[in-house]
């Protein structure tokens, strides 16, 4: 470590501080790729159950700026909890494991029982993150285009250790939403299918279709329709 950041983080360390983020914010913003505990889930929660929170540090840190780590609940009064800091954080000096940490209910991100029996008495969620993966042009991830072209083809990205399987979607951008150098600049990108909803859910009904379908952006009536495709042509050229 070179000799400023370590000023900097003694410095942290003494006068520094942190905030516990309130997470509904993120899960408005990308509903399909972070998780947000039910209000069963929340309300199931007792002294000793353990439950992760994101701590943001004041200053940044130098590799991150928050971290989600664990806390040990130990009292709860209504929706104001007190636990200890059951993590070593990695680049913020200004908490360490075993700290007292306050926080409210609606900033639980995570939970972990002390009695694993509690599982199965909570009402089941219904899962709306997508993580197996997708081709989409770059201009869909960074929300200047809509999605206006995607097919489904035979899965062939997957490579061995990969978490999440390729789904075989490949979503192409609304050419009426790009000028001819973005169109001509854009590049693909492998990610997950729940990063291409947050920014545009409109095809979300198809998500289940199988290898072989395809579909069009209908701009009169703004639904998708089935349409001929063929393995190595494309709608939008």
């Amino acid at each position: 470590m070179k000799p400023v950041d370590t000023l900097y983080n003694l410095w942290r360390k003494h006068f520094g501080q942190y905030r516990i983020d309130d997470p509904r914010p993120i899960a408005v913003e990308a509903p399909y790729t972070f998780y947000l505990p039910s209000e069963a889930r929340l309300a199931a929660i007792e002294p000793d159950d353990s439950v992760k929170l994101i701590f943001r540090g004041s200053p940044k840190g130098l590799v991150h700026d928050a971290e989600r780590m664990w806390v040990i609940v130990q009292t709860i009064h209504g929706d104001d909890f007190i636990g200890w800091l059951d993590n070593d954080p990695f680049d913020m000096p200004q908490i360490r494991h075993g700290d007292r940490v306050k926080f409210k209910r609606r900033q639980v991100i995570q939970t972990s029982w002390k009695d694993k029996n509690k599982e199965a008495r909570i009402p089941a969620e219904p899962s709306k993150q997508y993580w197996d993966r997708c081709i989409v042009d770059a201009a869909v991830l960074n929300g200047t285009a809509r999605v206006q072209f995607l097919y489904r083809e035979e899965p062939d990205m997957t490579q061995d250790g990969d978490k999440y399987p390729d789904s075989g979607w490949r979503i192409r951008a609304h050419v009426d939403d790009l000028t001819s150098e973005e169109y001509e600049s854009g590049s693909p990108e492998y990610t997950a299918l729940g990063k291409v909803l947050n920014k545009d859910d409109s095809w979300l009904n198809l998500i289940d279709e199988p290898p072989g379908t395809a579909w069009f952006l209908n701009d009169e009536t703004h639904q998708f329709e089935p349409t001929e495709f063929t393995a190595g042509s494309d709608e939008n050229d």
